[in-house]
């Protein structure tokens, strides 16, 4: 299931000189289509994939520091103006259910759940009887739990099928495990047609079967094989030499 079905960047070759513009995701970035339910975005730190996926998010109503389109808190403005000339593409299908997730502002969300978690619990105090729905949605509060569990849980509470979920790195609280569990969360929502792009440094989450993955080079966005990536490579070469790496790192003495 496909709700996006491409973006397109609206900023003229010769206006690409100033950031976010000219970054290595953006400078060479004319359209990109979304061929697969499971798209990750890869590439070095500063390349400009989580940029790229912020600006998505963005043009796809939600909130730029995270979470539904029905949030609309800010505590800082620190997304970039690449959205107001990324065009999304939309499919005739409108999803049921959608999130954001971006781990370097998760916390901020986290305390917006809460917030409202408290008011909820104000008005059942009221109203008793009244189903609660935060808990039922988030698990309860997402502060009171790991930083990796509250991903968990916002995994199998809230995301409920028939979405678009935009995560970026995903796996920046998890364990090796955890990224397991996402890894079979992921598959059980794209079969309850959801639509994922993701941007990740994780060599596990890029196993996901027949996900299009696109990696960042200096030429732009380039559509790569899964043991083509350099995750894959450099993850590989480390655990098949990892006494060499070690040496060669100088960790010796």
């Amino acid at each position: 299931m496909y709700y996006i079905h491409s973006i397109r960047n609206a900023k003229p070759i010769e206006d690409r000189r100033a950031y976010p513009f000219n970054i290595p995701s953006i400078l060479n970035l004319n359209e990109l289509r979304f061929r697969s339910a499971v798209t990750f975005i890869v590439g070095e730190n500063g390349s400009g994939k989580s940029t790229l996926v912020e600006a998505i998010a963005i043009n796809a109503g939600f909130n730029p520091e995270g979470g539904t389109k029905n949030f609309n808190f800010h505590t800082k403005e620190s997304h970039s103006e690449l959205f107001n000339d990324l065009q999304v593409i939309r499919t005739s299908s409108r999803e049921s259910d959608g999130f954001f997730l971006r781990a370097e502002s998760f916390y901020n969300v986290a305390t917006q759940v809460d917030e409202l978690f408290s008011e909820e619990k104000e008005q059942l105090l009221n109203s008793p009887g009244k189903e609660n729905v935060l808990l039922n949605l988030y698990g309860g509060s997402l502060h009171e739990c790991s930083h990796g569990e509250s991903f968990l849980n916002l995994m199998h509470k809230r995301f409920s099928g028939r979405g678009l979920y935009l995560l970026d790195e995903p796996e920046s609280a998890l364990s090796i495990n955890s990224q397991f569990r996402l890894l079979a969360r992921i598959n059980q929502l794209v079969n309850h047609k959801s639509q994922f792009i993701i941007a990740t440094h994780s060599p596990i989450l890029l196993a996901y079967p027949d996900a299009e993955i696109y990696t960042v080079t200096q030429f732009g966005l380039q559509q790569v094989d899964y043991e083509e990536t350099e995750q894959f490579r450099l993850y590989k070469y480390f655990l098949n030499n990892y006494q060499q790496m070690v040496t060669e790192l100088g960790l010796h003495e």
